[in-house]
């Protein structure tokens, strides 16, 4: 435990002050180190100390045994304990302060919808159905009967607040509470609205209109400023946040901005080349398929993808080339097949032949 340091040297007094000496500086080191006027570190607990050595050196007596023992030698000072909160109750009468409630927005909503990937690559608009909470539409969000209006509370006068000024050997404090009557509202309702209940709110569905734009992606979340929940004391109402899920398309896989398709193709087709129709999110496109292509070679058709978020460019469509082995050949073919074989000197699989 840290050792105590001499109340003398606490209050910055001589030994031999004057009663009124020890008054004044403890009044201006009070006041310096009050909690209420310093906010640093270690402010409360110089307090603390300085009123426990004005506590002592202001008491005739206890000032005496004191200056005889010091901090350990007197019983008077056995358990010494200021408790702070008592203090401020003695001199300011309580330090709780308070402001009339301000204005509070609306708490947000959230809603999730599911696009397809071609809404996605485009944008959409989506009409969302949303419960929230709005003003009362009987009474306006007053929370008074109808051709009756709120009354100002007599309490506080409207201020939301109780103001007690305490005069101490400190000066003039003033403390502030919110208002027990109005609760921090400055007014008070007499008649209450029936619909609300002196609410002043009800829930509502509404269908809010939500304009998605183009090359959104699984996961996102959008904000709609002003359609959530309605404030508080007049403040704005909350936000509408709408999560994106983009659902798994049976033609394409998305690899971020661009498009997969797998294309299949036989050995003709591959080895001569060839034109084909390929599915686009617009619509087929012709895609010429040169002479010679491997089973896994990847044909670019550019542009052709989901549009970037900045509105700027768009991906492409990624073609995969899969060139097929026929499982089963008629008669014809097989031996089309083997002309074909010894041609290229490959030579026929006897055993494959039934």
């Amino acid at each position: 435990m840290a050792e105590k340091q001499d109340y003398y040297a606490v209050l910055g007094v001589d030994r031999s002050a004057s009663e009124d000496d020890i008054k004044k500086a403890f009044r201006k080191l009070a006041f310096q180190y009050h909690p209420d006027h310093n906010p640093e570190e270690g402010a409360t607990d110089k307090f603390k100390e300085i009123n426990e050595a004005y506590e002592v050196l202001s008491d005739a007596n206890k000032r005496a045994s004191y200056d005889r023992y010091g901090h350990n030698g007197g019983r008077e000072f056995e358990g010494f304990d200021f408790g702070l909160g008592d203090i401020f109750e003695a001199f300011f009468g309580g330090t709780t302060t308070a402001t009339r409630q301000a204005p509070e927005k609306g708490a947000p909503l959230n809603y999730g919808i599911t696009l397809s990937l071609k809404e996605a690559a485009f944008g959409v608009e989506r009409e969302v159905p949303i419960t929230r909470i709005e003003y009362c539409s009987e009474c306006q969000g007053t929370g008074a009967k109808p051709g009756t209006q709120p009354t100002r509370c007599p309490t506080c006068n409207g201020a939301g607040q109780v103001r007690r000024t305490q005069t101490s050997v400190f000066g003039r404090f003033t403390n502030i509470t919110t208002c027990p009557q109005c609760r921090g509202e400055g007014r008070i309702i007499t008649e209450p609205c029936a619909k609300c209940r002196g609410t002043g709110r009800e829930r509502k569905q509404r269908n809010v209109q939500v304009k998605v734009p183009a090359g959104v992606s699984n996961g996102i979340q959008m904000r709609v400023r002003g359609e959530g929940n309605a404030g508080q004391r007049g403040g704005p109402a909350g936000d509408l946040f709408v999560n994106i899920e983009v659902a798994e398309d049976p033609v394409f896989k998305r690899d971020s901005d661009d498009i997969i398709y797998a294309l299949s193709i036989n050995f003709a087709q591959a080895a001569l080349g060839t034109e084909v129709d390929v599915p686009a999110l617009e619509g087929e496109i012709r895609l010429k398929i040169p002479a010679g292509t491997q089973s896994g070679s990847i044909l670019r058709l550019k542009g052709k993808g989901i549009q970037h978020l900045d509105g700027h460019s768009r991906g492409d469509e990624m073609v995969t080339v899969d060139v097929v082995t026929p499982e089963s050949l008629t008669k014809e073919q097989r031996q089309l097949f083997e002309k074909l074989g010894e041609s290229l000197g490959t030579g026929k699989n006897k055993k494959s032949q039934k």
